[in-house]
């Protein structure tokens, strides 16, 4: 595997090589993050260089927008799959009960929770779920995080699936490495969409990179200032390298 975009790294491989990469970390109990990424990560790395390293020294990083799977292929002429979080996580939950795992769920609602795990109770009997915990929506104490470190240890869990949502789940994953012995991987909505609270956009607004107009209409209000930002960054990161790449090829091209 390999990683590309200057500012902003992504490995590259197909969909099962992710899945058993995850795996591999989490029966190692190697202290490890994955970062799913998306042009909203993207954006929040363009702004802050101090995010822009997490990302860049996580473990994996997954092309989980459609964006960035067409940046890759336009741009580099990389065949990439698109190794989206709400795909990743059922995949990751089969492979764990097939090999015994214990996998730990922390963010959301306890609600939310609850119904997540009745959902994998039917669907998955022989899933592993060693434990679960709805965080406090504010700042944790040191305290907090010390009994947060030592409940997920405790329990042995092997794949630590965590949805605290962009930017705040990266942060906290890149500040528990080397404290928590598993691999933790941000999922984003990932927890109530497997739990049938949230649906996906149809499959093919999720081809033609439309996701972001699926979501959008279900919440305008919390949305419309990330996707117009974003959204113009990326359109103007992409243009300048499209530019920058040809202007590269033409002159190795005439040398």
């Amino acid at each position: 595997m390999k990683k590309l975009f200057s500012f902003f790294p992504m490995t590259v491989g197909t969909y099962d090589s992710f899945v058993s990469k995850v795996v591999d970390l989490g029966m190692k109990k190697r202290s490890s993050y994955v970062c799913v990424a998306n042009v909203h990560m993207m954006g929040e790395a363009k702004k802050d260089p101090s995010y822009a390293k997490i990302i860049n020294e996580a473990d994996l990083v997954t092309p989980d927008g459609m964006p960035l799977v067409l940046a890759m292929r336009w741009l580099y002429n990389v065949p990439q799959e698109r190794v989206a979080g709400c795909d990743l996580f059922p995949s990751l939950l089969n492979e764990a009960a097939k090999k015994n795992l214990n996998v730990f769920f922390l963010g959301s609602t306890q609600d939310v929770l609850n119904k997540l795990e009745d959902k994998c109770i039917r669907n998955i009997p022989k899933l592993k779920i060693a434990g679960k915990y709805s965080p406090p929506f504010r700042q944790a104490t040191e305290d907090e995080q010390k009994a947060l470190i030592k409940i997920i240890n405790d329990s042995n869990s092997h794949i630590i699936f965590v949805a605290l949502g962009c930017p705040k789940q990266e942060k906290w994953m890149a500040s528990m490495k080397g404290k928590i012995q598993g691999v933790m991987i941000g999922v984003g909505n990932a927890f109530p969409v497997y739990a049938g609270i949230e649906k996906l956009a149809p499959q093919w607004m999720r081809r033609l990179s439309l996701e972001w107009v699926y979501r959008f209409a279900q919440d305008p209000q919390r949305l419309w200032k990330r996707y117009i930002v974003n959204n113009s960054m990326f359109i103007w990161w992409f243009s300048i390298e499209w530019f920058r790449l040809r202007l590269t090829f033409k002159k190795i091209k005439y040398s």
